[in-house]
Protein backbone atom coordinates (compact mmCIF):
# COMPACT_ATOMS: atom_id res chain seq x y z
CA UNK A 1 0.00 0.00 0.00
CA UNK A 2 1.47 3.47 -0.71
CA UNK A 3 1.44 7.08 0.90
CA UNK A 4 -1.04 9.14 -0.69
CA UNK A 5 -1.47 12.78 -1.23
CA UNK A 6 -4.43 14.43 -3.44
CA UNK A 7 -3.75 18.38 -3.65
CA UNK A 8 -7.59 19.90 -4.67
CA UNK A 9 -10.59 17.89 -2.09
CA UNK A 10 -13.36 19.73 -4.71
CA UNK A 11 -15.33 17.49 -6.42
CA UNK A 12 -12.78 15.24 -8.17
CA UNK A 13 -10.49 15.26 -5.59
CA UNK A 14 -12.77 13.78 -3.37
CA UNK A 15 -13.58 10.81 -5.21
CA UNK A 16 -9.97 9.85 -6.15
CA UNK A 17 -9.10 10.13 -2.37
CA UNK A 18 -12.01 8.16 -1.11
CA UNK A 19 -11.42 5.48 -3.71
CA UNK A 20 -7.87 5.50 -2.54
CA UNK A 21 -8.71 5.28 0.81
CA UNK A 22 -11.03 2.20 -0.16
CA UNK A 23 -8.33 0.25 -1.90
CA UNK A 24 -6.63 0.32 1.50
CA UNK A 25 -4.10 3.38 0.83
CA UNK A 26 -3.15 5.87 3.89
CA UNK A 27 -4.48 9.13 2.37
CA UNK A 28 -3.75 12.31 3.50
CA UNK A 29 -5.15 15.68 1.74
CA UNK A 30 -5.02 19.61 1.61
CA UNK A 31 -7.37 22.05 0.07
CA UNK A 32 -7.64 26.12 1.56
CA UNK A 33 -11.33 26.16 0.60
CA UNK A 34 -12.80 22.79 0.47
CA UNK A 35 -15.36 22.42 3.27
CA UNK A 36 -15.09 19.00 4.13
CA UNK A 37 -12.75 15.96 4.46
CA UNK A 38 -13.92 12.66 2.70
CA UNK A 39 -14.16 9.89 5.14
CA UNK A 40 -10.90 8.68 6.29
CA UNK A 41 -8.36 11.25 4.64
CA UNK A 42 -5.58 13.11 7.00
CA UNK A 43 -6.12 16.92 6.47
CA UNK A 44 -2.84 18.64 6.60
CA UNK A 45 -2.44 22.07 7.13
CA UNK A 46 -0.10 23.17 3.95
CA UNK A 47 0.83 21.44 0.49
CA UNK A 48 3.81 21.27 1.24
CA UNK A 49 3.05 19.20 4.22
CA UNK A 50 0.70 17.14 2.61
CA UNK A 51 3.56 16.24 0.34
CA UNK A 52 6.43 15.41 2.37
CA UNK A 53 6.11 11.81 3.25
CA UNK A 54 4.05 10.82 0.19
CA UNK A 55 4.81 8.32 -2.50
CA UNK A 56 2.17 9.66 -4.74
CA UNK A 57 0.42 12.92 -4.83
CA UNK A 58 -2.33 13.50 -7.20
CA UNK A 59 -2.80 17.29 -7.82
CA UNK A 60 -6.51 18.03 -8.92
CA UNK A 61 -6.94 22.19 -8.14
CA UNK A 62 -7.66 24.50 -11.25
CA UNK A 63 -5.25 24.66 -13.93
CA UNK A 64 -4.47 28.19 -12.68
CA UNK A 65 -2.72 26.98 -9.41
CA UNK A 66 -0.71 24.29 -10.88
CA UNK A 67 2.30 26.50 -10.97
CA UNK A 68 1.83 27.52 -7.61
CA UNK A 69 1.06 24.04 -6.48
CA UNK A 70 4.32 22.60 -8.07
CA UNK A 71 6.32 25.04 -6.62
CA UNK A 72 5.01 24.27 -3.02
CA UNK A 73 5.04 20.45 -3.71
CA UNK A 74 8.09 19.09 -5.57
CA UNK A 75 10.86 20.99 -3.44
CA UNK A 76 9.36 18.72 -0.12
CA UNK A 77 8.75 15.31 -2.27
CA UNK A 78 11.55 12.53 -1.71
CA UNK A 79 13.32 11.20 -4.49
CA UNK A 80 11.90 8.78 -6.63
CA UNK A 81 8.02 9.24 -5.64
CA UNK A 82 5.33 10.20 -8.37
CA UNK A 83 4.21 14.00 -8.55
CA UNK A 84 1.10 13.55 -11.12
CA UNK A 85 -0.50 16.89 -12.23
CA UNK A 86 -4.35 15.70 -12.89
CA UNK A 87 -5.15 19.37 -13.84
CA UNK A 88 -6.31 20.70 -17.35
CA UNK A 89 -3.19 23.03 -17.85
CA UNK A 90 -1.93 23.25 -21.57
CA UNK A 91 0.64 21.09 -22.88
CA UNK A 92 3.55 23.57 -22.56
CA UNK A 93 2.51 24.69 -18.79
CA UNK A 94 3.22 20.60 -18.30
CA UNK A 95 6.44 20.93 -20.30
CA UNK A 96 7.41 23.46 -18.12
CA UNK A 97 6.73 22.03 -14.38
CA UNK A 98 8.33 18.87 -15.95
CA UNK A 99 11.49 20.43 -16.73
CA UNK A 100 11.20 21.80 -12.60
CA UNK A 101 14.43 20.70 -10.69
CA UNK A 102 13.31 18.00 -8.43
CA UNK A 103 13.96 14.36 -6.60
CA UNK A 104 9.77 13.91 -7.84
CA UNK A 105 8.89 11.57 -10.80
CA UNK A 106 6.71 14.06 -12.68
CA UNK A 107 3.39 12.99 -14.54
CA UNK A 108 1.10 14.52 -17.06
CA UNK A 109 -2.27 13.10 -16.48
CA UNK A 110 -5.18 14.17 -18.82
CA UNK A 111 -8.76 12.93 -17.44
CA UNK A 112 -10.99 11.39 -20.67
CA UNK A 113 -14.36 11.80 -19.21
CA UNK A 114 -16.22 13.39 -16.31
CA UNK A 115 -15.26 12.38 -13.09
CA UNK A 116 -18.98 12.79 -11.55
CA UNK A 117 -20.17 10.11 -13.84
CA UNK A 118 -17.64 7.66 -14.00
CA UNK A 119 -15.87 8.32 -10.36
CA UNK A 120 -12.40 6.75 -10.37
CA UNK A 121 -12.70 4.44 -12.77
CA UNK A 122 -12.98 7.51 -15.53
CA UNK A 123 -10.12 6.76 -18.56
CA UNK A 124 -7.18 8.69 -17.90
CA UNK A 125 -3.90 8.94 -20.17
CA UNK A 126 -0.46 9.87 -18.85
CA UNK A 127 2.98 10.71 -19.96
CA UNK A 128 6.36 11.41 -18.24
CA UNK A 129 8.74 10.01 -16.06
CA UNK A 130 5.96 8.86 -13.17
CA UNK A 131 3.69 7.59 -15.68
CA UNK A 132 4.59 4.08 -14.66
CA UNK A 133 4.20 4.71 -10.93
CA UNK A 134 0.82 6.53 -11.09
CA UNK A 135 -0.56 4.21 -13.95
CA UNK A 136 -0.43 1.31 -11.50
CA UNK A 137 -1.71 2.96 -8.33
CA UNK A 138 -5.35 4.25 -10.28
CA UNK A 139 -5.36 0.94 -12.07
CA UNK A 140 -5.69 -0.47 -8.89
CA UNK A 141 -8.76 1.54 -7.91
CA UNK A 142 -10.49 0.36 -11.75
CA UNK A 143 -9.16 3.43 -14.11
CA UNK A 144 -8.31 2.22 -17.14
CA UNK A 145 -4.86 4.01 -18.00
CA UNK A 146 -2.92 4.65 -21.05
CA UNK A 147 0.63 5.56 -20.86
CA UNK A 148 1.71 7.14 -24.04
CA UNK A 149 5.15 8.16 -25.31
CA UNK A 150 6.69 11.62 -24.97
CA UNK A 151 7.55 13.36 -21.77
CA UNK A 152 5.00 16.05 -19.77
CA UNK A 153 2.80 17.26 -21.94
CA UNK A 154 2.40 14.67 -24.51
CA UNK A 155 -0.82 13.35 -22.57
CA UNK A 156 -2.52 17.12 -22.27
CA UNK A 157 -1.74 17.48 -26.37
CA UNK A 158 -3.78 13.87 -27.06
CA UNK A 159 -6.54 15.22 -24.69
CA UNK A 160 -6.94 18.75 -26.28
CA UNK A 161 -6.60 17.56 -30.10
CA UNK A 162 -9.90 14.98 -28.91
CA UNK A 163 -11.54 18.23 -27.45
CA UNK A 164 -11.78 19.68 -30.57
CA UNK A 165 -13.92 16.60 -31.90
CA UNK A 166 -15.49 15.91 -28.32
CA UNK A 167 -16.19 19.17 -27.31
CA UNK A 168 -16.83 20.89 -30.53
CA UNK A 169 -19.13 18.13 -31.72
CA UNK A 170 -21.26 18.55 -28.57
CA UNK A 171 -21.67 22.09 -28.66
CA UNK A 172 -22.20 21.18 -32.81
CA UNK A 173 -24.97 19.45 -31.61
CA UNK A 174 -26.24 21.10 -28.31
CA UNK A 175 -27.13 24.12 -31.60
CA UNK A 176 -29.06 21.56 -33.83
CA UNK A 177 -30.96 20.16 -30.91
CA UNK A 178 -31.90 23.78 -29.49
CA UNK A 179 -32.84 24.98 -33.45
CA UNK A 180 -34.45 21.76 -34.03
CA UNK A 181 -37.12 22.48 -31.48
CA UNK A 182 -37.53 25.87 -31.96
CA UNK A 183 -38.74 24.92 -35.45
CA UNK A 184 -40.94 21.80 -34.13
CA UNK A 185 -38.70 19.01 -35.96
CA UNK A 186 -36.46 18.30 -32.42
CA UNK A 187 -37.03 14.63 -33.09
CA UNK A 188 -36.14 14.17 -36.59
CA UNK A 189 -32.54 16.51 -36.07
CA UNK A 190 -31.88 13.49 -33.48
CA UNK A 191 -32.39 10.92 -35.61
CA UNK A 192 -30.17 12.69 -38.38
CA UNK A 193 -27.31 13.20 -35.89
CA UNK A 194 -27.84 9.73 -34.46
CA UNK A 195 -27.20 8.33 -37.80
CA UNK A 196 -24.10 10.47 -38.78
CA UNK A 197 -22.65 9.23 -35.51
CA UNK A 198 -23.45 5.29 -36.23
CA UNK A 199 -21.68 3.37 -38.82
CA UNK A 200 -18.44 3.29 -40.16
CA UNK A 201 -16.75 5.85 -38.61
CA UNK A 202 -13.69 6.62 -41.06
CA UNK A 203 -15.68 6.30 -44.28
CA UNK A 204 -16.98 9.31 -42.55
CA UNK A 205 -13.83 11.43 -41.68
CA UNK A 206 -12.58 10.45 -45.09
CA UNK A 207 -15.73 12.02 -46.82
CA UNK A 208 -15.80 15.13 -44.73
CA UNK A 209 -12.07 15.44 -45.21
CA UNK A 210 -12.32 15.21 -48.59
CA UNK A 211 -15.46 16.95 -49.38
CA UNK A 212 -15.29 20.05 -46.97
CA UNK A 213 -12.19 21.27 -48.72
CA UNK A 214 -13.57 20.84 -52.31
CA UNK A 215 -17.48 22.06 -52.02
CA UNK A 216 -16.01 24.67 -49.70
CA UNK A 217 -17.42 27.98 -51.54
CA UNK A 218 -20.96 26.09 -52.00
CA UNK A 219 -21.22 25.10 -48.39
CA UNK A 220 -20.02 28.28 -47.02
CA UNK A 221 -23.06 30.15 -48.45
CA UNK A 222 -25.22 27.18 -47.33
CA UNK A 223 -24.09 27.53 -43.79
CA UNK A 224 -24.51 31.80 -43.72
CA UNK A 225 -27.96 30.66 -45.05
CA UNK A 226 -28.21 28.30 -41.92
CA UNK A 227 -26.87 30.70 -39.43
CA UNK A 228 -29.46 33.30 -40.36
CA UNK A 229 -31.97 30.31 -40.43
CA UNK A 230 -31.29 29.89 -36.56
CA UNK A 231 -31.53 33.67 -35.53
CA UNK A 232 -34.81 34.00 -37.06
CA UNK A 233 -35.20 31.21 -35.15
CA UNK A 234 -34.15 33.01 -32.09
CA UNK A 235 -31.42 30.45 -31.93
CA UNK A 236 -28.21 31.22 -30.81
CA UNK A 237 -25.64 30.06 -34.37
CA UNK A 238 -22.07 30.46 -32.96
CA UNK A 239 -20.84 26.98 -34.40
CA UNK A 240 -22.78 27.44 -37.35
CA UNK A 241 -21.23 30.71 -38.16
CA UNK A 242 -17.78 29.25 -37.17
CA UNK A 243 -18.22 26.36 -39.93
CA UNK A 244 -18.96 29.20 -42.34
CA UNK A 245 -15.66 31.16 -41.33
CA UNK A 246 -14.08 27.99 -41.73
CA UNK A 247 -15.36 27.27 -45.04
CA UNK A 248 -15.04 31.09 -46.55
CA UNK A 249 -11.28 30.28 -45.13
CA UNK A 250 -11.01 26.87 -47.10
CA UNK A 251 -12.11 28.20 -50.20
CA UNK A 252 -9.85 31.15 -50.59
CA UNK A 253 -7.18 28.82 -49.98
CA UNK A 254 -8.16 26.50 -52.68
CA UNK A 255 -8.88 29.65 -55.07
CA UNK A 256 -5.20 30.92 -53.86
CA UNK A 257 -3.36 27.61 -54.77
CA UNK A 258 -5.20 27.25 -57.92
CA UNK A 259 -3.44 30.66 -59.18
CA UNK A 260 0.05 29.26 -57.90
CA UNK A 261 -0.38 26.25 -60.12
CA UNK A 262 -1.19 26.78 -63.86
CA UNK A 263 -3.07 24.62 -65.70
CA UNK A 264 -1.05 22.01 -67.69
Amino acid sequence: MSACTVIGLGEAGAVYATALVEAGHTVTGYDPVAPTTPAGVTRADSAAEACREADVVLVLTGAGAARAVAAECLSAMREETCYADLTSSSPQTMEELGRTPTRALFADVAILGPVPVHGARTPLMVSGPGAELLAELLGGVGAPVEVVDGGPGAAMAHKLLRSVVMKGMASVVVEAVAAGRAAGLEEWIRTQIAGQLAGDGQAVIDRWLTGTPKHAARRAHEMRSTAQFLTDLGVPAEMTEASATAMERMAAEAAQQHVKTPAS
